[in-house]
């Protein structure tokens, strides 16, 4: 018997939610990436290592939100604890692979494409484990395309992101690109969920193990949701900006030169003329 799907249970409230957690993280890993690499007096590898978190969470978050609106009709849903817990570890290390990569490599275009492939694959593998710990009464098909033309737009929108988080450098354009991800992301995860169909199983079997989403997967979001507070007062009380450097550590640098060139331009001016010159300010002090 083939179960009837909602994905849709709540109406537009959880994907709407779902997008903003995806745009939330992905806007936050953004300027974590820039931090790194615009200021050289910060740590590297903790700025990495906070934007590929920022990032898997709010990928993971919005899988797990957009979740909460699926059901079967026939049948009750529940989820195991260890698998929904190890996609979000899978999340958070794809990720962080691929924007260490390019975070020392750079965006050339073969950093690009691997760190884009493994975030991708990675990105779908979360999605696809959190998938596995779905229990219910029957069975969870695969259309074989449609899993395929999801893992492919998770493969672009890594890729999309990892180049902006390199590539692009103010306020309003990092904000833009996040809420290209956001759809990017959603569109991966609406794409796979399209090729999802259940097969039940005979009604006498109704027993199975697991958590309701409700009780599993609302107080597991609050740990991700928390994290992404933190991220953003991170990000946004820096202490570079406490001790009054500029927003991404660019002016200071630039005020130096300006600073010591009247000194440097005195010293040459006074040694550049001729001798005639250089004797009336001897005279002037042995009269003095």
């Amino acid at each position: 018997m083939q179960g009837t799907i909602d994905g849709f249970s709540y109406g537009v409230v959880t994907p709407v939610a779902a997008y903003i957690m995806a745009c939330v993280g992905g806007a936050l890993g953004l300027r974590c990436v820039v931090r790194s690499l615009l200021n050289t007096e910060s740590w590297k590898p903790g700025w990495l290592a906070l934007g590929a978190a920022a990032i898997g969470c709010g990928i993971w978050t919005m899988h797990f939100i957009a979740m909460i609106g699926f059901q079967v009709e026939e049948t009750a849903v529940r989820y195991n604890v260890g698998l929904t817990v190890t996609s979000l570890v899978v999340a958070i290390v794809v990720v962080g692979i691929g924007v260490f990569v390019v975070g020392y490599r750079g965006a050339t275009p073969v950093a690009l494409s691997v760190a884009g492939v493994i975030t991708g694959l990675g990105v779908a593998a979360m999605h696809y484990l959190g998938m596995a710990a779905l229990h219910l009464n029957g069975e969870i098909h695969y259309d074989a395309v449609t899993v395929a033309l999801s893992v492919v737009i998770a493969i672009v929108a890594a890729t999309a992101a990892l180049w902006a988080a390199v590539s692009i450098r103010g306020f309003l354009t990092s904000l833009g690109a996040s809420l290209v991800m956001g759809v990017a992301v959603s569109g991966m995860h609406y794409t796979g969920m399209a090729a999802v169909s259940v097969h039940l199983h005979d009604s006498s079997r109704t027993t199975w193990a697991g958590d309701s989403p409700t009780s599993l997967l609302l107080p597991m979001l609050i740990g991700p949701a928390i994290f992404l507070l933190l991220a953003a007062v991170v990000v946004m009380f820096d202490p570079l900006l406490v001790l009054g450097d500029s927003e991404w550590g660019e002016k200071k640098p630039r005020q130096q030169p300006v600073r010591q060139a009247p000194p440097q331009s005195a010293k040459q001016d006074i040694g550049s003329p001729s001798p005639h010159w250089q004797r009336t300010p001897t005279r002037t002090d042995l009269r003095l």
